[in-house]
C-alpha cells in the first residue's frame, strides 16, 4: 500500500490511477494522517444470458413432492 500526501495526489493523479487500475491501493494523507483510500473498483459481473445453463442442470421429476413425515417433524422441531 502506497501513501501520498494531498499535494502529490493532486499533482500525480493520472499516475496514481494507473497504479490503482493495476491493483494497487493508495492512501491519501493530510498532515501525515490517512484521510482517503484509492482502490480498484470491483469488476462488473458478466451480464446474465437466459439459457446459458441449458442442458447443464437436471431437476428431478419429484422435486416438489411432499417431504417424508419424519423430516417434516424435524423441521418443526418435533421428535428430536
Amino acid at each position: 500500500m502506497t501513501e501520498v500526501n494531498v499535494h502529490e495526489a493532486k499533482t500525480h493523479l493520472s499516475r496514481l490511477l494507473q497504479e490503482v487500475e493495476g491493483g494497487a491501493t493508495i492512501v491519501i494523507t493530510k498532515g501525515g494522517r490517512p484521510v482517503a483510500r484509492l482502490v480498484p473498483l470491483a469488476r462488473a459481473a458478466e451480464p446474465r444470458r437466459p439459457g446459458r445453463l441449458k442442458g447443464k442442470i437436471r431437476i428431478a421429476r419429484d422435486f416438489d413432492a411432499p417431504l417424508p413425515a419424519a423430516l417434516l417433524r424435524r423441521f418443526r422441531g418435533e421428535g428430536e
